[in-house]
């Protein structure tokens, strides 16, 4: 019969050990698993973002359209030489303003005047022959009368009497051009204007084959001219179109390249009756004062059809308009504080506002800070931002 060993106590200790961490551990991971999970699930939504926002508002704006357009002078003269000859003078500085009238240029008159003289001598001699022509054929025709000289007599003294008073025509015709030719000598200014550049000085020998001598353009006033679209013609037609069916009154001015308008309103005196079948525009034309030479022939500008009178028009912050392909938008916050995606119609600008035709109505708030930060259907904290005009 076999007698059983008793088990050490210290193996007992140490099973009992084991078994404790086992259970140990699995109860940690249990723990740590259960409440890594418990923050997701307790974590709070974060916050609507922030918007400032300024309602859309009625002001005063008068319809504008703005144009690239050019400067022309309205009168532009080349001052050329009609005879043949040296020059003796040049009586301008290059540049100066001139009046009509003025004298310019003066081509030696020596031959000029010598012709004329010719030509007054000839018309001397031709009026002596003229009348001893006469007297002749007076006398002939009282003698043919009385029977004491032949018909064929009387016809011949007839014949150079009208041979005479000919010959007396033809030499006053060229005492005409000998004096037009010597006053062609003086070269004079045929506009009120300003001179350019002399193309010959002093002892130079010009005549009609020689060009251009210098030219002459008018100053003041002056014409802008800027092509119009069909389209934008509709448009400036519609906005002068009263109630009453008149039209109102418009302001034409201009922008010059530096970014100043200039002072001086133009009045609008032309539409070309042609319109450019490759561009589908035609050239419109005013006519505005330049008394202080602000404007040069041949200088671009910014040409604005304005309106006279100002009407109500709604407007919002330039800061506000956004555009992709499909055109304009802007970002609207409705009265459950979520964005919302209006497409607008623009109008023209008006200092930091634009000019809003559809898409708004007066009082919506249209989000001009934190845009890029929110999306259509969000819900966001507004406020309400103040214009700096308002102070």
């Amino acid at each position: 019969m076999a007698t059983s060993r008793a088990v050490p106590k210290s193996r007992w200790i140490a099973i009992v050990g084991v078994i404790v961490l086992v259970i140990a551990a699995g109860a940690g991971w249990f723990l740590f698993s259960h409440n890594s999970k418990a923050p997701q699930a307790a974590a709070a939504p974060p916050p609507a973002p922030a918007v400032g926002v300024r309602p859309a508002t009625m002001k005063g704006v008068s319809q504008s359209f703005e144009f690239v357009g050019r400067i022309k002078a309205i009168e532009r003269v080349e001052v050329r030489a009609r005879v043949e000859g040296f020059l003796e003078k040049v009586l301008f500085k290059e540049g100066q303003d001139v009046k009509a009238g003025e004298l310019l240029y003066q081509i030696e008159k020596v031959q000029f005047q010598a012709a004329l003289d010719q030509a007054k001598a000839n018309l001397v001699v031709a009026e002596a022959t003229l009348t001893n022509a006469k007297l002749e054929y007076e006398r002939s025709l009282e003698l043919s009368k009385r029977n004491f000289s032949p018909q064929s007599d009387v016809d011949q003294k007839k014949a150079a009497l009208d041979t005479a008073a000919g010959r007396v025509m033809q030499v006053k015709a060229a005492l005409t051009q000998a004096q037009v030719n010597l006053d062609y000598t003086d070269i004079r200014a045929p506009i009120d204007g300003r001179i350019g550049r002399t193309a010959y000085t002093v002892g130079n020998l010009v005549n009609p084959a020689s060009g251009v001598l210098a030219t002459i353009v008018s100053q003041d006033p002056i014409y802008v001219l800027f092509p119009v679209s069909v389209r934008d013609l509709e448009a400036i037609r519609e906005a002068r179109r009263k109630e009453d069916g008149g039209m109102a009154k418009i302001d034409i001015r201009v922008r010059l390249p530096s970014g100043q308008e200039y002072t001086q309103r133009g009045v609008w005196n032309l539409t070309d009756p042609q319109v450019d079948p490759q561009t589908d525009s035609l050239i419109m034309r005013a006519t505005i004062p330049n008394p202080d030479r602000t404007l040069t022939d041949g200088q671009f500008v910014t040409a604005i059809i304005r309106e006279r009178q100002e009407a109500p028009r709604l407007v919002v912050p330039q800061s506000a308009l956004q555009v992709d392909q499909s055109g304009y938008y802007v970002l609207v916050v409705n009265d459950q504080q979520k964005v919302e995606q209006r497409r607008v119609q623009t109008g023209p600008q008006r200092g930091t506002d634009v000019v809003v035709a559809s898409g708004l109505k007066e009082g919506d708030k249209v989000i001009v800070d934190g845009i890029q930060k929110v999306r259509p259907g969000q819900v966001v904290q507004a406020t309400v931002l103040q214009a700096a005009s308002d102070g």
